[in-house]
């Protein structure tokens, strides 16, 4: 029997055997979550042979505790009912002891009000009570407001090694039955051991993330490394299911302000607390962390009113055609389907919002991450016509306005080296790729990542620069169609009136060994278009090399030319050559002027209207 509203506090605090001879037969019982689950009660739950605790419905929202048993789970006396399929609920629901109710996440509280998912008594976890008789939820908000408004019978847990949280987290003493003091220290989340390959990810994740970007954040190897990669960036906001210890880091980095969003200004907003006992002791009484209910959290309206909010999703494959396969079992969190789908669309109503999707470029037992197709896989998130960023440790693969074929040569260019000459193959099967693709599978391990900048010109005009790739073939084929008549002649000498897909193919395929080119970009990482293009090819003996430029002509005269001119300089010492060589029309007076800047020797010799130009280095 309910012993609401009592005269006091400490005439609510009883055993848990006494708080539990109040539930009845074919209840359905909310259990907190995770960090937040009450374990001492669940554990008495489990543990008693009492006739009233038979076939009993246990709901949570995310099963990765421990206390309930699934062993007792077999029996009769109980069924847990839970909206995760991730973490260790994964194999016990393929093996039918867990019942799974695929639902989105941001749904999850219209399902409890509305009465579709019945609640019958609450086991929540709570804080001693302040002075003002208010505990708090602590470290999960989820869904206890909806459950404690349904719920005939609510006993809180008391455990004093919970910190007290703001936000939606406070409620007063009287809104209890019963409390009972809790006999075990939380469950903790350990930090996940350092990864290298993961540590490589984490740098290619951050640098397509602008300053001022909203992000969300889990757990597992690759947050551990984006909390020391993200800390260079200025005013990050933070809109996400978990805070982890390593995101604690990030915010304590002072990349973290929160001052661009839109919703809980100046705020980083939570639902969930995983990690250690630091992480719990620095969230207590923090007023940087807003921890809201799931409805809040994981509504895609709410998450989209947030600029630039970049969702990223660690993966486990890909495809060529651009499909997703998520992680399954242990380690599993937040990245199923219906639990990163909110984010995801969130993601795309944000104004210049991104969805990046994280994973090394093999498994644990050297097998390729990108496949020929991921159908033959669990846990698919079938939104390719949505993807955005693919990322691994040899780059990111923007999909998003590509063709399939784009999206192949895209992806096959950031697998490992040693399986991509196998990807070709099966893309060619499939007619994924030009039957003529050139691949060079020698140069595989020799594309110059160190070459990657970006540089701010006149007019405020910012351009990335970064060696050329395979899959730049469809953009220089752009740039060639924008040149004038003027430029292709001084470019190539003669009138080229087309630059159809056998020559430009060659033109992008280089040998990084003997070859170096720089291309220019301008608009977003992934969504930029090619403005220029710079190269040098060495001669036989390795000691001088030809030299080539092409400028977008609606960008000339910002000093973009100059800039290429003066890298290629800087690369070709480096590789231990001598000079350039190049040949100029006479008539082109600005490429001449490029030449002779920064002081190089320039011996020149003018055959049928043509310089014949050596410059040699100081």
């Amino acid at each position: 029997m309910s012993r609401k509203n009592p005269a006091k506090f400490e005439d609510m605090v009883v055993d848990p055997a006494e708080a539990i001879e109040c539930i009845e037969p074919g209840m359905s019982i909310f259990i907190g979550t995770g960090v937040a689950e009450p374990r001492t009660l669940v554990k008495h739950l489990m543990d008693s042979h009492e006739p009233n605790l038979q076939d009993l419905e246990l709901i949570q929202i995310i099963s990765f505790g421990d206390a309930i048993s699934l062993k007792e789970l077999s029996s009769q006396k109980f069924r847990l009912k839970t909206f995760f399929s991730g973490w260790t609920a994964d194999e016990a629901i393929s093996s039918g002891r867990v019942d799974y109710i695929p639902s989105r996440y941001s749904e999850i509280p219209n399902l409890i009000e509305s009465g579709l998912i019945p609640i019958d008594a609450a086991f929540l976890q709570v804080t001693p009570p302040n002075d003002a008789g208010y505990c708090s939820l602590g470290v999960a908000a989820d869904v206890a407001r909806q459950v404690m408004e349904k719920a005939s019978i609510i006993i809180g847990e008391i455990n004093p090694y919970i910190p007290q949280t703001f936000g939606d987290t406070y409620v007063p003493v009287s809104d209890f039955d019963y409390f009972v003091q809790s006999t075990e220290k939380p469950i903790y989340f350990g930090r996940w051991p350092a990864d290298p390959v993961f540590d490589i990810i984490a740098q290619k994740v951050a640098s397509v993330i602008e300053d001022g970007s909203c992000i969300v954040y889990s757990i597992g190897p690759l947050f551990e490394a984006l909390s020391k990669t993200l800390s260079s960036k200025k005013d990050l906001g933070i809109h996400s299911p978990f805070i982890t210890d390593a995101l604690m880091d990030l915010i304590k980095s002072g990349a973290v302000t929160n001052r661009k969003k839109r919703i809980f200004k100046g705020k980083s907003v939570v639902s969930y607390a995983l990690g250690t006992p630091e992480l719990l002791k620095w969230l207590d009484f923090n007023p940087l962390i807003e921890f809201q209910s799931i409805n809040e959290v994981f509504s895609p309206i709410q998450i989209g009113r947030n600029p630039m909010f970049v969702a990223i999703i660690h993966t486990r494959k890909v495809d060529l055609y651009g499909n997703v396969a998520l992680h399954v079992g242990k380690g599993n969190v937040a990245t199923g389907p219906v639990e990163v789908i909110d984010f995801f669309n969130g993601a795309e109503i944000s104004r210049g919002g991104r969805s990046i999707f994280a994973l090394s470029s093999r498994n644990l037992k050297g097998e390729s991450n990108i496949k020929l197709s991921v159908d033959m896989y669990h846990n698919k998130l079938n939104v390719k016509e949505s993807v955005d960023l693919v990322v691994t440790e040899y780059g990111a693969a923007s999909l998003k306005g590509r063709t399939i074929r784009e999206r192949a040569q895209a992806l096959i260019e950031i697998a490992h080296p040693e399986d991509r000459a196998e990807l070709i193959r099966l893309a060619k099967e499939q007619n994924l790729l030009y039957q003529d693709q050139i691949f060079l599978e020698s140069v595989g391990h020799l594309y110059p990542e160190d070459i990657s900048t970006k540089e701010t010109f006149k007019n405020n005009t910012l351009v990335r620069f970064r060696s050329i790739k395979p899959s730049d073939e469809e953009g220089m084929r752009r740039l060639f169609y924008r040149f004038s008549d003027t430029a292709v002649y001084y470019r190539y000498f003669t009138p080229v009136t087309s630059m159809p897909h056998s020559k430009m193919q060659s033109y992008v395929n280089i040998d990084y060994s003997n070859t170096t080119s720089i291309v220019g970009l301008v608009g977003d990482v992934g969504q930029g278009r090619i403005i220029a293009e710079a190269r040098f090819v060495m001669n036989k003996e390795k000691t001088f090399a030809d030299i080539a430029f092409v400028v977008d002509e609606e960008f000339q005269n910002l000093g973009i030319a100059s800039y290429l001119y003066k890298r290629l300089i800087e690369l070709a010492k480096t590789q231990g050559l001598k000079g350039f060589t190049a040949d100029v029309l006479s008539s082109n007076r600005e490429m001449m002027k490029v030449f002779n800047k920064f002081g190089m020797e320039v011996k020149s010799r003018m055959e049928d209207g043509v310089y014949a130009l050596t410059i040699l280095f100081n």
